[in-house]
């Protein structure tokens, strides 16, 4: 069952969706073949029928040219916008209770999303790759963290941060016997990605 919270994502996301592909003068089919989504899938986030996965949406995002946190926002943006912490909702969950939460995302001057997450012991997630040249700062607050990029494998610590090129696979898992608790900070180049290209 989703919070208000979630069902309001939910309807950012499915405006915002079809306001950009609108925008653009594009088809759910155009949209369907730069995102490598679905056109079922896409009907589903415009009508505000789905909670697509983080995966989806940053495909979908990328083939807009704009970050994850623009297809959250509302209709219309504040110049000064402070984000209260019950705000951010929940666009990932674990299957042992874990949660990663955008805190915000901003398109100018440039992308850069910041999220929140936490991991049972024995969770992760897999992220596959990003629009090239995009970078993950990762700060680990609590417990430990194995990130594995291009399948080498790197352990960060409660106090460690590490920064790594996110244009290629790459996952998260807690390693350990408590949570994991991350700032992720996430930097995009601008522009649209096709993913035909």
């Amino acid at each position: 069952m989703l919070t208000d919270r979630e069902r309001d994502a939910q309807a950012a996301i499915a405006r915002q969706v079809k306001s950009l592909r609108r925008g653009r003068g594009w088809s759910l089919d155009e949209l369907a073949s730069r995102s490598g989504v679905s056109k079922g899938m896409l009907v589903q986030i415009e009508g505000a029928r789905t909670n697509p996965s983080i995966g989806t949406l940053c495909r979908v995002a990328e083939s807009f040219g704009v970050s994850l946190g623009r297809l959250l926002e509302p209709e219309s943006e504040p110049v000064v916008k402070i984000v209260g912490a019950d705000e951010p909702a929940v666009l990932w969950h674990g299957p042992d209770g874990g949660t990663g939460r955008l805190l915000r995302g901003v398109n100018d001057p440039g992308f850069v999303e910041v999220w929140d997450w936490r991991m049972a012991p024995g969770e992760g997630h897999d992220s596959g790759d990003h629009a090239a040249s995009t970078r993950e700062i990762i700060h680990v607050r609590e417990g430990e963290l194995e990130v594995v990029v291009d399948g080498s494998p790197y352990t960060v610590n409660t106090g460690e941060t590490i920064d790594f090129p996110a244009d290629r696979p790459h996952r998260y898992r807690n390693p350990g016997a408590v949570e994991a608790v991350v700032t992720m900070v996430v930097v995009m180049p601008p522009g649209e990605r096709d993913r035909r290209a």
